[in-house]
């Protein structure tokens, strides 16, 4: 599993309205449905209302590479540049799960 985390930095709330607009309009929920696609979601930082955070995991890099070569690309890049967003990703890679010395920090 690959899981990248897209920060989206805008101004006057624009993360925000980009993130409402993307699901609003179904995109989000068309991506969701791509094979291979494991989680993506939208969160408001706390600290900072014009930073909105994608979680956005796949199974592999190949079901990466089917996203963007996908439709959906043109549509968020095209509302990236409406609402003049910037962005900072990170990448993830899953690995063998949590280990026991940690899973005593996780409040199930």
């Amino acid at each position: 599993m690959i899981t990248v985390n897209i920060r989206y930095k805008g101004t006057n709330g624009s993360a925000l309205d980009f993130a409402r607009e993307m699901i609003g309009s179904g995109t989000v929920d068309r991506i969701r449905k791509e094979i291979g696609n494991l989680c993506y979601e939208y969160y408001q930082s706390l600290e900072d209302p014009e930073v909105i955070l994608l979680v956005d995991s796949w199974m592999d890099q190949e079901a990466i590479e089917r996203h963007h070569a996908s439709g959906m690309m043109e549509v968020i890049m095209k509302l990236r540049e409406k609402y003049d967003l910037h962005m900072e990703a990170v990448r993830f890679r899953e690995d063998e799960g949590i280990p026991e010395t940690d899973q005593a920090f996780i409040r199930q």
